[in-house]
């Protein structure tokens, strides 16, 4: 390793020298090197970060420095595999702030992320580098590149334009100060949707107000009770506790509570995230002016299959203008049945909705989720996950008890394929905690790349927020929470599978609007009865699910619909609205949401309800500017699915293709070309309407 000055050296070797026993910076003597979480203390992090800022440093300073002519090998391969110390600490860190974090962690956010930042900036901004990448792209058509590097040469050279490489010195300070102020402000954001959730709690102790609760949901709320060390039942933010409290309880006071509480989230207050949204909209529309874009969705779209907002606007309406009709149909049904039933009012409030929807659906259906509940066990779930995979890729998942894991309820796996070859170490985090986010999402320690001819394999983690197993009864999930643990799986697969050189490349490292697809096509395999009675069996009889019940989940599949797909589009629309701004409104954070969905609202709206403050997708996340991509790759999945419906949802030669074209692929090729040769077409949103049963 070169070095720019001898100063910078010393700098590294004292800053290493000092943190030899730290597990963030020594080489893990765990199986394939997997993180030392069992050593790992809060205390490591600041020390790992500096280490690896300046490790860095000192690697793109030798890129620079370099005497010989820019080449692909000594700048752009350089460059890519530069970082890999602070990869690895912010690969563990970030995620774990997700998924595992206390105060001091949220301190130690704030205290190196104007360092990440200044980073960051150090490589975008940095003059020479970026002359050396720009020298190496003018030749690209000339230097025999393979596809994956061209591909590498063409996002890097894209990467420094796109953050600030072409602005004056003097704009580049500007721009340096507003990303670190972003930086700021979505960690603050982040932190405050955590504590606003945590803060809120909805304490029963008279057994009367528990009317219309199934068992399991109260047995859920009075282990959450002892937790905290109370009497009676606790209710939370938490997903699993809220809406199944909402879709329950017969306490129409006490549903209108948790809603509200719910949807007034980091509205004002202690935890208010009401300015903060401003604050990141408004430093969002400065970045992206200064680099010559029109409003930050221009920005962002620009590297996405979408490419521009006007798609994007076109596609949400091509999909609202049909879908509203019959989401308001749905509604009017709903209303007049509970009208029938007794609710005296004129219209349905929010917090009515899913109480008397889950209605509806055992009336009309004769199902309910106390019915599925029992075929659903969390083990035997985990169990059919693994057998898909296996089914369609030929992979197994080992569990590993000697390799250490970040909390006593993570599981650790090593998955091989047929072979028996190392493919991924998987990690799996299930029940809710107060130091854990809410939702569901996969993440990787560690991606797939290969480097000085040496492969590593990826160490891929899915967090859910499941119901845990309570004194009487095992975790059990609904389908729906099936549904999704297949998403999330399908993610991990996604990276488990991933093959390339290139980290910046491989596994999930596509466009938001692609990355969606190897998540959203497994969800398919819930409704099938063929999948269905391969592992959901009674927990206490072991009886195997019933045909009637299985054709009841299917009859369901496409139950309120129209109402879902409008949701979904509302938030896609509320994205698109914040970031296709040119100046902050004059209007106030909620008026602004709600302005925006209005014209497709199909309940009342509630003052000062909002989900902008809380939207952690787009204002903490990477779904800034493509919150549609949930849609978008619905349509992809549609169309993709219909080849397995039509040549067996387990047929090996479908899935092949589907492994080699898509989730190996990574981001080696363009979405599109990667699509259409999987399927030899590319899809229409119609294929999406005609499987919701949106069409006629």
């Amino acid at each position: 390793m070169k070095f720019k000055s001898i100063g910078a050296a010393v700098l590294l070797l004292g800053l290493m020298s000092c943190n030899m026993e730290n597990p963030l910076l020594t080489e893990s003597p765990c199986p394939y090197g997997a993180p030392q979480f069992d050593k790992i203390r809060n205390e490591h992090y600041l020390p790992a970060f500096r280490a690896g800022i300046a490790e860095a440093k000192a690697e793109i300073d030798a890129i620079v420095a370099n005497p010989d002519e820019p080449d692909f090998k000594n700048t752009i391969e350089a460059l890519e595999y530069s970082g890999r110390t602070l990869n690895r600490v912010s690969g563990i860190f970030y995620n774990l702030m997700e998924a595992d974090t206390d105060e001091e962690m949220q301190k130690i956010a704030e205290e190196i992320s104007p360092a990440m930042t200044e980073f960051s900036m150090y490589v975008s901004l940095n003059k020479p580098l970026f002359e050396r990448v720009k020298a190496v792209y003018m030749k690209k058509d000339f230097l025999g590149l393979e596809q994956d590097q061209k591909k590498l040469l063409e996002d890097t050279y894209k990467s420094f334009a796109r953050n600030g490489a072409n602005l004056s010195d003097e704009d580049k300070e500007i721009y340096s100060k507003y990303a670190e102020e972003l930086s700021l402000a979505t960690l603050q954001f982040s932190k405050n949707v955590l504590a606003a959730t945590n803060a809120y709690t909805l304490h029963l102790t008279d057994s009367a107000d528990l009317a219309g609760l199934p068992g399991y949901v109260v047995d859920m709320a009075a282990l959450a009770a002892k937790d905290r060390g109370l009497d009676g039942w606790v209710f939370t933010l938490d997903y699993t506790s809220y809406s199944s409290f909402l879709k329950f309880s017969d306490r129409r006071d006490l549903r209108k509570e948790v809603y509200v509480a719910n949807s007034t989230k980091s509205v004002g207050g202690e935890f208010d995230n009401t300015g903060i949204v401003r604050n990141i909209v408004d430093l969002r529309i400065k970045m992206a002016e200064m680099l010559g874009y029109d409003n930050y969705a221009a920005y962002s779209l620009e590297e996405k299959m979408a490419k521009d907002p006007g798609t994007v606007n076109a596609f949400l309406k091509e999909l609202m203008d049909p879908t509203l009709p019959y989401a308001r149909k749905e509604v009017a049904e709903i209303c007049a049945f509970a009208k029938k039933n007794g609710f005296e009012e004129n219209e349905l409030q929010p917090w009515d909705f899913s109480y008397w929807s889950e209605k509806y659906r055992e009336a009309q259906y004769d199902l309910n989720e106390e019915q599925l509940k029992p075929y659903f066990r969390l083990e035997n779930c985990i169990a059919a996950a693994f057998d898909l995979a296996n089914r369609l890729y030929g992979l197994n998942f080992t569990e590993r008890k000697d390799i250490p894991v970040y909390h006593e309820d993570v599981k650790v796996y090593d998955v091989t394929d047929a072979s028996g070859e190392h493919k991924a170490l998987f990690y799996a985090d299930f029940f809710p905690r107060a130091s854990k986010r809410g939702g569901a999402w996969m993440t990787e320690f560690r991606g797939q790349s290969i480097y000085e001819g040496k492969e590593e394999r990826p160490f891929v983690s899915i967090v859910t927020n499941f119901t845990k197993p309570t004194e009487t009864e095992p975790s059990l999930l609904t389908h729906s929470e099936f549904t999704t643990l297949l998403h999330e799986f399908g993610h991990s697969l996604h990276g488990i599978l991933a093959e390339g050189r290139y980290p910046s490349m491989t596994g999930t490292s596509v466009p938001r609007d692609f990355v969606e697809l190897p998540s959203q096509i497994m969800e398919n395999w819930a409704y099938e009865p063929e999948f269905l009675d391969t592992f959901a069996k009674n927990y206490k009889t072991g009886e195997v699910i019933p045909d009637s019940l299985v054709a009841k989940i299917i009859s369901t599949k496409n139950y309120l619909a129209g109402y879902s797909q409008v949701r979904q589009l509302q938030f896609g629309i509320i994205d698109m609205a914040w970031h296709t701004l040119e100046s902050l409104p004059q209007e106030s954070t909620v008026a602004f949401e709600q302005k925006a969905v209005s014209p497709s609202a199909v309940l009342p709206q509630v003052d000062g309800a909002a989900i902008s403050p809380s939207f952690s997708h787009i204002f903490a996340g990477g779904y800034a500017a493509g919150y549609y991509s949930y849609k978008w790759a619905e349509v992809l999945e549609a169309d993709a699915f219909s080849l397995f419906k039509e040549k067996g949802i387990f047929n090996k030669e479908v899935a092949a293709s589907f492994r080699d074209n898509i989730l190996s692929k990574g981001g080696s090729e363009d979405a599109s070309v990667m699509y259409e040769n999987f399927r030899g077409h590319q899809p229409e949103p119609e294929a999406l309407m005609k499987k919701l049963g949106l069409s006629d």
